[in-house]
């Protein structure tokens, strides 16, 4: 499309960062500098911003936002007065953006404008924010460490971490809606190394704000002899790499996160043990998704895992009536796919284990083979012959026998 002389378009923001980087670029974003709404209508954009003009192109669909500046009204991430005019300069559009290495743009002819050292901080692999006005949007504590669990080899500067925590002392964290951390965090658990993104919440205190269960386990410890480890806050950091390792979905992920939340709740007395931890998780889960307005599959997982991740860890030891117990505790036979999630999530903590990574899980093999024995019975056949009263009793009395019938074993 050609644009009038007196309007400027430039790719910015992470299309810049990541061709810079030699990743593939996604999404392309543009800024206008010098065009008014009317402007973008009349060459056919379709407007879809609300609070500030973004329009769409009418071929690509990529997204063009007039250049802008902000000024902070309120607390939280929406006390913002939006200005959107054609006098708004490029260099004043970048310098309102979180980080260096997302403050720079693109013209046509591939020139980069970086009037905040964005190609240096790439070089250097470190994260920095633009300016001072960082601490006006909490929103971007989130990012930052987001953006940690993306790249991995990026350090968050020192005085950016300054700001986060001034941030969180605050209490601009407290405004943040759950909605908003439930995405960011959602985001950040599907990224390469998801355990960074909690690691930097830990280290500005934001972690102990939105997710205090999780906080909590640093610093506990486990027996040595199953966690060489130790501490169950790195054994979870450990978990939930491993679950981004195999590239299992956000439920499973989540799960991963969230599956020790009881061992932050074991009296200290009674450490490094943690017996009963399971039980006690399942209250700390649930309260944990019910504040971030966790979708409910994610939350359903979560609490399955946190349950009976023990009992899974020990399906070679349990008996044939116990492991039909525990797969109709766990629905799998009206909900094998969910199962299966199960069963990846107590691997990701099984194998989340210094010396553990490469190890089989075969107690996953052993559930998966009781499942598919049990599932073998006719219980419409039994159904139909038995008393109503007993039919549950017959069923599970069938599946069981059909259970140790495979495993060559007594009912």
């Amino acid at each position: 499309m050609i644009f009038p002389p007196h309007i400027r378009v430039y790719v910015v923001g992470g299309a810049v960062r990541d061709r810079l980087l030699g990743l593939a670029v996604r999404d392309r974003d543009h800024v206008v500098v010098g065009a008014t709404p009317e402007d973008m209508a009349r060459l056919g954009f379709r407007p879809v911003g609300k609070d500030f003009p973004v329009f769409l192109h009418p071929e690509t669909g990529e997204e063009y936002a007039l250049a802008r500046t902000e000024r902070k009204t309120a607390r939280g991430y929406t006390g913002f007065a939006v200005h959107a005019a054609p006098d708004v300069s490029l260099e004043e559009d970048l310098k309102r953006r979180d980080l260096t290495i997302n403050a720079m743009a693109e013209t046509e002819d591939g020139e980069i404008i970086d009037p905040h050292g964005g190609r240096a901080d790439l070089e250097a692999r470190l994260l920095r924010h633009v300016s001072r006005s960082f601490v006006e949007d909490p929103v971007r504590i989130l990012r930052v460490a987001r953006f940690a669990a993306r790249f991995g080899e990026f350090a968050v500067a020192p005085e950016t971490l300054v700001l986060m925590r001034s941030m969180v002392d605050d209490g601009e964290v407290d405004a943040l809606v759950p909605e908003r951390v439930w995405q960011e965090l959602a985001r950040g658990l599907m990224e390469a190394t998801p355990s960074r993104m909690f690691l930097v919440l830990r280290a500005c205190g934001a972690l102990a704000r939105l997710l205090p269960e999780l906080d909590r386990l640093f610093g506990v410890p486990q027996p040595v002899k199953h966690h060489p480890e130790v501490d169950t806050g790195i054994h979870t950091m450990r978990v939930v790499d491993e679950a981004a390792a195999r590239g299992l979905a956000l439920p499973e992920r989540w799960a991963a996160l969230l599956h020790d939340l009881g061992k932050g709740a074991t009296p200290a007395e009674f450490w490094p043990r943690h017996h009963g931890h399971e039980g006690r998780g399942v209250a700390l889960v649930q309260a944990a998704c019910e504040r971030l307005r966790a979708p409910s599959e994610c939350r359903d997982l979560a609490v399955l895992v946190a349950r009976d991740h023990g009992n899974a860890h020990r399906a070679l030891e349990l008996r044939p009536a116990t492991l039909v117990e525990l797969l109709e505790r766990l629905d799998a036979f009206r909900r094998p796919e969910r199962f299966e999630a199960f069963l990846s999530a107590c691997a990701a903590d099984f194998r989340g284990r210094p010396g553990h990574e490469n190890l089989p899980y075969p107690q996953a093999d052993r559930l998966r083979g009781a499942l598919l024995a049990a599932r073998g019975v006719d219980a419409g056949g039994i159904a139909r012959s038995a008393r109503p009263a007993d039919i549950p009793r017959a069923i599970r009395a069938a599946r069981v026998a059909a259970v140790a019938d495979s495993l060559e074993v007594k009912p």
